[in-house]
């Protein structure tokens, strides 16, 4: 004896238009999704390698300034970072001068070497910094040297200083070892 299977197979429009109405939605949210995540992205990706170059065009300004307050390498604790936040760091001896302080810039250097993220946060710069100052008798690094620590980008502005009457140059650079688009 043979078994009879009967399939009723039965098609109605409301459930096509129903399951294309519900394709069609996911569909249009997945894409309106993606396109917003992607364009926030971009503009991230962009914006990086422009805030970079601006941070270290900054950082180059301040660090030839004489800082805030004038005399602040006379008012913080090198060992503790509490006192950091108050201040502005510049290694300028005088207003509009072009001359280094070196007791700014050995206090800065021990700040850098008892901290080096505080450091950051009190240059005001997102990325690693790695400052050169180098002369007839100088050869002062401060920060940690990109070239030793995988960087991906780099941005650098060197000017002209001097310490105690001789003439230094002074790199300032900017670098992260994540990628950026150069902008």
């Amino acid at each position: 004896m043979r078994a009879q299977t009967n399939f009723n197979a039965q098609f109605w429009s409301f459930d096509i238009i129903f399951a294309m109405v519900i394709f069609g939605v996911a569909v249009t949210v997945l894409t309106f999704t993606w396109f917003n995540i992607s364009n926030q992205l971009s503009i991230a990706y962009v914006g990086s390698g422009a805030q970079m170059g601006q941070q270290v065009q900054s950082l180059s300004s301040s660090l030839l300034s004489t800082g805030y307050p004038a005399n602040w390498q006379s008012i913080i604790s090198v060992n503790g970072t509490s006192s950091w936040p108050s201040i502005s760091v510049g290694l300028g001896s005088s207003q509009g001068g072009a001359s280094i302080s070196p007791d700014k810039l050995y206090t800065f250097m021990a700040m850098a070497a008892q901290n080096y993220s505080a450091t950051k946060q009190t240059l005001g710069v997102g990325y690693n910094y790695y400052i050169t100052i180098t002369g007839d008798s100088y050869n002062i690094t401060i920060g940690k040297n990109p070239s030793a620590n995988g960087a991906l980008n780099t941005y650098v502005v060197t000017s002209g200083s001097s310490i105690s009457g001789i003439p230094v140059i002074v790199k300032t650079i900017l670098w992260s070892s994540n990628p950026i688009a150069v902008g």
